[in-house]
């Protein structure tokens, strides 16, 4: 993907999740949106004993993505990003 789709991507995520910080000192579209998927998987935004399972947080975003107003295959690019970065955790 080009550095304008993850420019897009980003964008509609912001859509989704409207009072999510996304730091931006220096890194590009792409890994402001995959750390911000990152930290919403890890469930970082939430105190450490409220935290949830990986697996849940993965469930709640993909439904909260798939109720969206975005279009299908916006739906489908952040989805795959957020399957791939799950897999990633789960190795580490």
């Amino acid at each position: 993907m080009g550095a304008n789709t993850y420019q897009f991507l980003l964008e509609k995520y912001r859509t989704i999740w409207k009072n999510r910080v996304l730091h931006a000192e220096n890194k590009s579209e792409e890994e402001i949106l995959k750390e911000a998927i990152k930290r919403d998987l890890l469930d970082e935004n939430s105190h450490p004993r409220a935290r949830k399972p990986i697996h849940h947080k993965y469930v709640s975003a993909t439904k909260r993505i798939a109720e969206s107003d975005l279009t299908s295959q916006c739906k489908i690019e952040l989805i795959r990003i957020h399957i791939d970065l799950l897999e990633q955790l789960k190795e580490n």
